[in-house]
């Protein structure tokens, strides 16, 4: 079962509110039905839900404002919290219910929210103590990708890019250290923007490393992050980490993106395509494309996790790691323990080597106005995770894990889609003071709906929603031809007859019953006429177990630059084969033979 998430945006609800055209009662009343009807399919989403009374009578509080003449700029827009973040009568766990307490006070990124006519509805599942890029480490469940939920949600602000992307609410926060309010926000196909460190306060905030935590938003669109950072910017003295911070412009004209070899996407065909056209658009959109050695700023990144800033996680925790340590997840656990070890000497020792790459990485923006990286390489399924938690997380912040660290701002946003309908996205990165200027980039990037959204994943069992292969065939499996059988029995859906890029070459190989071409890469080749099928997963799987050798399954280059699944061939295939490139298929070879 599928349908479309409701994408109501926080700026069209504070108008209809302030205008009387609706109410933050009628929405609250709207909101919560919409929270009830998720709760079967997601019960993760949430760690503290309050009271529906309690919600509706601070919407009815927000319209007596309104009416009473006050300007509210988000007048009855419905958010949720990310539940390291304190909401006053509301407990904060950090996902750890050993951890709780009851804040006296609300945040101050929070409060200000409140005094500007939001709602909040409730708190948010998350990555225990914020540790983690995936969703998973939770007493409370694993929120998932709202669009296939065999797929992590990303995390640690899983609960609230969630609550977002499934139109439970328009704006939720999240935190960011190590890139937590950006890789979820890819997975879901959001916008996450992470302010400067100091823009928006931290105060109320539980720590994981406090010199580098941000608050963070999650929304369907930038003029919603525009709304939220509007509200909250400002200096906080409860925050010491609070700073002034005047807007920096922000031309976008040169746009840095990594060496070719620095483009990593470990084996992800389809995140490797989607970065290259979301480069390709760049350019179409009159960005000058400065290729940049991204190297420095991954040693930084290292930092994080592989240097002495693991042990700010670990004092931020403080005697709770001794006290309750079983009450802490155990991959959490592991890692937060790593810091144990680290030294003063090792600590001072990373605090030098920072400056040093902090120098390099402000010299950067003298060729350039902003990054332009993968928000992260690939993205990987529930079931993966929880096999290899520590590796595979680590790769999700490959592209995330030194922008807190260098002081800079970013912006993630939707770059399209995979085949099995999980978010890809791309990070627009800028020096620190850029948040506004980030911001309306994004909104340029995202015009004309230019990545449409596929339906909400509601299927009662996480593996229904069939995972789906695209098989590009050239010879004997062609339609009509004596193979396509092994196509149509499995079901196989016709997308497309195409032709290769031009970079193949054709054989028709000697002996082969029935007849079959071998199809072989060659730079000077031609371009070979195909026929592109979708089949499920399964079905796949037991068409490659009957490919006989010499052929093989890999992966063929199509004419628009997308990559399938297709034939290929092993050397031997040309033993005695007659070459028949330039007849441009398999259907001109069988006819030229009459």
């Amino acid at each position: 079962m599928t349908t479309t998430a409701t994408k109501l945006a926080a700026a069209t609800i504070a108008a209809a509110v302030s205008s009387g055209t609706t109410s933050a009662e009628t929405v609250a009343r709207d909101t919560l039905a919409r929270i009830a009807a998720y709760h079967a399919v997601q019960p993760a989403v949430w760690i503290y839900r309050l009271p529906d009374a309690e919600v509706l009578a601070m919407a009815r509080a927000v319209d007596a404002r309104v009416a009473a003449g006050e300007v509210l700029p988000l007048a009855g827009v419905p958010f949720a919290i990310k539940d390291n973040i304190d909401l006053a009568g509301s407990p904060t766990t950090a996902g750890c219910p050993d951890f709780a307490y009851d804040p006296a006070q609300s945040a101050g990124v929070v409060a200000r929210l409140i005094a500007a006519g939001a709602v909040p509805v409730g708190k948010t599942n998350l990555d225990q103590f914020a540790t983690g890029l995936n969703g998973t480490r939770s007493p409370h469940g694993a929120p998932a990708c709202v669009y296939n939920r065999a797929y992590v949600s990303g995390g640690s602000s899983s609960g609230s890019a969630v609550a977002v992307a499934a139109g439970l609410v328009p704006i939720a926060l999240g935190t960011d250290t190590a890139g937590s309010g950006r890789v979820p926000a890819a997975f879901n196909g959001l916008i996450g923007f992470k302010p400067t460190k100091g823009r928006w306060s931290t105060a109320g905030l539980v720590p994981a490393c406090r010199s580098i935590d941000c608050i963070t938003v999650f929304a369907h669109d930038a003029a919603d992050a525009a709304l939220v950072d509007a509200v909250v910017a400002g200096h906080d003295p409860a925050d010491p980490w609070s700073r002034e911070l005047g807007d920096r412009p922000l031309t976008l004209w040169r746009v840095g993106v990594p060496l070719p070899h620095q483009r990593q996407f470990l084996g992800d065909l389809a995140s490797e395509r989607l970065y290259a056209q979301a480069l390709d658009r760049l350019a179409a959109m009159g960005c000058d494309l400065v290729e940049i050695d991204l190297a420095p700023l991954s040693e930084a990144a290292r930092l994080l996790y592989d240097g002495p800033w693991v042990a700010e996680r670990t004092a931020a925790m403080g005697d709770f790691l001794h006290t309750h340590a079983s009450s802490i997840d155990p991959t959490v656990r592991t890692i937060v323990e790593g810091g144990l070890g680290r030294s003063a000497v090792e600590a001072f020792r990373g605090i030098y080597r920072l400056a040093e790459l902090k120098q390099v990485a402000d010299a950067m923006w003298g060729t350039i106005d902003a990054l332009c990286l993968p928000t992260t390489p690939t993205i990987y399924r529930l079931a993966e995770m929880r096999a290899s938690p520590i590796a595979l997380n680590s790769n999700l912040g490959l592209y995330t894990n030194f922008v807190n660290l260098l002081d800079m701002a970013a912006i993630a946003i939707p770059a399209g889609w995979r085949r099995n309908d999980t978010g890809f996205g791309i990070t627009l990165i800028g020096p620190a003071g850029t948040d506004r200027a980030l911001i309306d980039a994004a909104s340029r990037w995202c015009r004309n709906d230019a990545y449409p959204v596929p339906p909400l994943d509601l299927a009662p069992d996480l593996e229904t929603k069939v995972e789906t292969v695209a098989l590009a065939v050239v010879g004997a499996h062609l339609e009509g031809m004596p193979l396509h059988w092994q196509l149509t029995s499995r079901n196989a859906k016709h997308l497309a007859t195409t032709t290769t890029a031009p970079t193949y070459r054709l054989y028709a190989m000697a002996d082969s019953v029935p007849p079959k071409p071998a199809l072989v890469h060659d730079a000077e080749g031609a371009a070979i006429a195909v026929e592109v099928y979708e089949l499920d997963m399964a079905a796949f799987g037991s068409f490659v177990a009957e490919v006989p050798p010499p052929l093989a399954i890999g992966t063929v280059t199509l004419a628009d630059g997308s990559t399938v699944k297709g034939f290929v061939a092993e050397p031997r295939a040309l033993t005695g084969a007659t070459e028949i490139t330039a007849l441009g298929g398999w259907r001109a070879y069988i006819a030229s033979r009459g």
